[in-house]
């Protein structure tokens, strides 16, 4: 779990309740990319957002990163501008972790299409 900028483990206990008195940044384990797995151009975003998300001292930083990426996703497949256009409004208004949840359709349909595209390869 990552709670502002600190990263946070559970111990040996198979529970663990937590109450956080103030608005920050929360990411659960399930909503959590690592660098190691940003292994694709949709995922790279959605890490770049991760990091607009936790670490808002390098904002600028990860937005340039956020932009150049987007830009190169449009350019070699035009087809998910519908969904980076849905991502771009939540990070415009520094919405990053309704982005983080959209980026996720993005990387579905990222998946979708590598599989449609492998399946048609193969059946050349």
């Amino acid at each position: 779990m990552i709670i502002g900028g600190a990263v946070v483990t559970n111990g040996n206990s198979t529970s663990c309740d937590l109450v956080i008195e103030n608005k920050t940044p929360i990411l659960r384990q399930k909503d959590i990319l690592t660098e190691e797995k940003a292994d694709s151009p949709c995922r790279r975003i959605y890490y770049a957002i991760q990091l607009m998300y936790i670490d808002e001292g390098n904002l600028s930083k990860y937005h340039k990163l956020y932009w150049d990426l987007v830009r190169e996703v449009v350019q070699a497949a035009p087809s998910t501008v519908a969904l980076i256009d849905a991502i771009n409004e939540h990070i415009l208004h520094r919405h990053y972790y309704q982005a983080l949840k959209q980026t996720k359709r993005l990387i579905d349909y990222e998946q979708e299409t590598i599989e449609r595209v492998s399946g048609s390869v193969e059946g050349v």
